[in-house]
Parts: C-alpha cells; sequence; structure tokens
C-alpha cells in the first residue's frame, strides 16, 4: 500500500508543466489527479506525465477521494474562488502567489481554511530557495553589519503581448505587480519587515494596465528600492547593502543558486544548489506541514502572505489599479 501523497493540479498552463516536473523529483508524491476546463487539454497533461486520472471540470477534482493536496496554478483571479471550493471539499492546497487579488480575499480563505481545520499555503517558491533562505541566514548572523539597503528589480519584456492575454488584462489581474513586482516587495519583507512608509509611482499602457512601477520602503533606519516592469529586459539581481558590507543575489535573482559576498574589498561567491527548478522545496514543506498535521507553513505562514498581500494593497492604491472583481473601488 502505498503512503505517498496524493496531489491534484488544478490549472494547466506553463508553471504547471514546471511544478510537476519538479513534483515527480519528490520520493514521497504522487500526481493522482490533474483538471482542466478542457477534457482534451487535461488527457494531454495527464497523458505526458503519467497521472492517475485526468478531469474536464474542476469540481470533479474536488470530488476525488483520493486526491489529499491541490495544487491551483490557475490565473490570479481564480485563485480565491477555488481555493474556497478545494477547502470546503476539504483538500488542503498550495495555492500559487498571489493566493488572492487583495487582502479581503485573502482573509476570508484563512478563515475559512481555520474552520475547516484543513492546510493552507500560498507556493511562494522563492520563500523556500535555499540561497535566499542562507543569505537570510547570515545576515541575520551578522555577517555585513545592520541593514541599510535592500534594491531588487524584476523585469520582462512583455509589453507587446496580446491585451486580452494573462499578463496585460486587468480582468485576469494582470499588470506587472501582482505578477512579478510582488517579488522584490517579497524580498524587502523577507530581509527587513513590513515598512513603516510606502511611496510607489506607476505608468500604464494604453489600455490602462499597470506595466511599470517603482516602489520605495522606508524603515526607521533602512530603505528598499523597488521595480517591476513588463516593458523591457533586465539583469535579475538583487542587491542588499549592509554597514559591513554588501550581498549580491546572482541573476536570476528569485531562484538564484549563488551569493557574492563583498566586505573590505574582499568578494566571496558561494554557491547553493537548488532541487530541480525549485519547486521542490514548497513540494518538501508542504509534505512535512501535511505529515506533521500542520494547518499552515511555520516558514511561511498564512500572516506572512496576509502581509504581503496586504503590501500589494497599498502599492495598488497609492499607483491607481483596480480590478474589476473589487466591487466599488473606483481608479
Amino acid at each position: 500500500m502505498s503512503n505517498k501523497i496524493a496531489w491534484g493540479i488544478l490549472g494547466l498552463g506553463r508553471i504547471a508543466h514546471k511544478f510537476v516536473k519538479d513534483l515527480a523529483l519528490v520520493k514521497g508524491a504522487k500526481l493522482q489527479a490533474v483538471a482542466s476546463s478542457s477534457q482534451e487539454r487535461a488527457n494531454a497533461f495527464a497523458q505526458e506525465y503519467n497521472a492517475i486520472k485526468a478531469y474536464g471540470s474542476y469540481e470533479a477534482l474536488y470530488a476525488d477521494p483520493a486526491v489529499e493536496v491541490i495544487y491551483i496554478a490557475s490565473v490570479h483571479v481564480d485563485h480565491y474562488p477555488q481555493t474556497l471550493a478545494a477547502l470546503n471539499a476539504g483538500k488542503a492546497v498550495l495555492c500559487e502567489k498571489p493566493m488572492g487579488i487583495n487582502a479581503q480575499q485573502l482573509k476570508a480563505m484563512i478563515a475559512l481554511a481555520k474552520a475547516k481545520k484543513v492546510f493552507l499555503m500560498e507556493a511562494f517558491w522563492s520563500r523556500f530557495n535555499p540561497a535566499l533562505l542562507e543569505a537570510k541566514r547570515q545576515i541575520e548572523q551578522g555577517r555585513i553589519g545592520e541593514l541599510r539597503h535592500v534594491n531588487a528589480s524584476f523585469a520582462m519584456p512583455r509589453w507587446k503581448d496580446k491585451p486580452e492575454g494573462r499578463l496585460l488584462n486587468l480582468v485576469k489581474g494582470g499588470g506587472s505587480l501582482l505578477d512579478i513586482g510582488v517579488y522584490p516587495v517579497f524580498l524587502a519583507y523577507f530581509l527587513l519587515g513590513k515598512p513603516k512608509e510606502i511611496v510607489a509611482k506607476a505608468n500604464f499602457n494604453p489600455q490602462g494596465t499597470e506595466v511599470q512601477s517603482s516602489i520605495i520602503f522606508s524603515y526607521p533606519h533602512a530603505q528598499a528600492q523597488l521595480y517591476s516592469s513588463l516593458t523591457h529586459p533586465f539583469t535579475m539581481e538583487a542587491k542588499v547593502y549592509g554597514e559591513n558590507g554588501e550581498l549580491t543575489i546572482t541573476p536570476t535573482w528569485h531562484e538564484s543558486e549563488a551569493l557574492s559576498w563583498k566586505i573590505n574589498e574582499s568578494v566571496k561567491l558561494e554557491k547553493y544548489p537548488k532541487k530541480g527548478k525549485g519547486y521542490v522545496h514548497e513540494i518538501e514543506e508542504v509534505h512535512h506541514c501535511l505529515s506533521s498535521q500542520k494547518g499552515q507553513s511555520d516558514m511561511w505562514s498564512l500572516n506572512d502572505s496576509l502581509n504581503l498581500i496586504e503590501l500589494m494593497d497599498e502599492i495598488r492604491q497609492q499607483v491607481g489599479v483596480v480590478f474589476p472583481q473589487e466591487e466599488g473601488k473606483t481608479r
């Protein structure tokens, strides 16, 4: 009798393909079922990755008694209703970031998970990246002294994508902020916590979608300069400065495998390989939590997810990004 944890995959786009390839590297995992709004697409995905079941509806996945945990990899605006449905079906949930498009949604998701006593975690894979974990550990031990500045950006040239596509469509939660801007915001929060003040500015495309944002987080003794854009390519490194030195998280920083420390003009490169693409580490954390009968992760708690989306809410409010799903709000 297998004691492997049975996974279901909801939403079979690009990120789901990456995730299941890493899922296959986790010995305690089993790909039980996959679900799409298209039976044909579900069949093709299941055949490619040897899933036991393929469903042409999400309701069938929720109802599968063999599925223990569902990974939700759909578009941003669908995370909320799909997570609620999965939780109501008694399934543990690992939901792609951002788990909700705003704090109001996330609070409802957390409340339901706690009421149902079911595990819930946001799939913020960078939180479990070995290099970032080591960076935080050594910073906390004082390797570069007290932190003074974090500089992190995430940009890619998607300005010319079709307006109806996921990245540029407000109805689908499009724009740079929720898709990629959340990564630099995460790094500042991860290393410095919640700021005492936020200043943000944004640019929009002709269709009214935010495509470029600059953000400053102010702390009592530090600042973070954060940037996201869909308008140009970018060297994806992050810089962290302390009183006694600096750290470069080498490209691509949110999935990095190396740290470059510079102290007194001496530079040392240290490597921290990740497993697979990097999703293995968050999968292993889910398994640990389920095996320990935890309702949430200690490493990336539901309160951490709430803090992060509250920061994103404040940034969006300042720059004037409102999604159609947010009733009663105007830009």
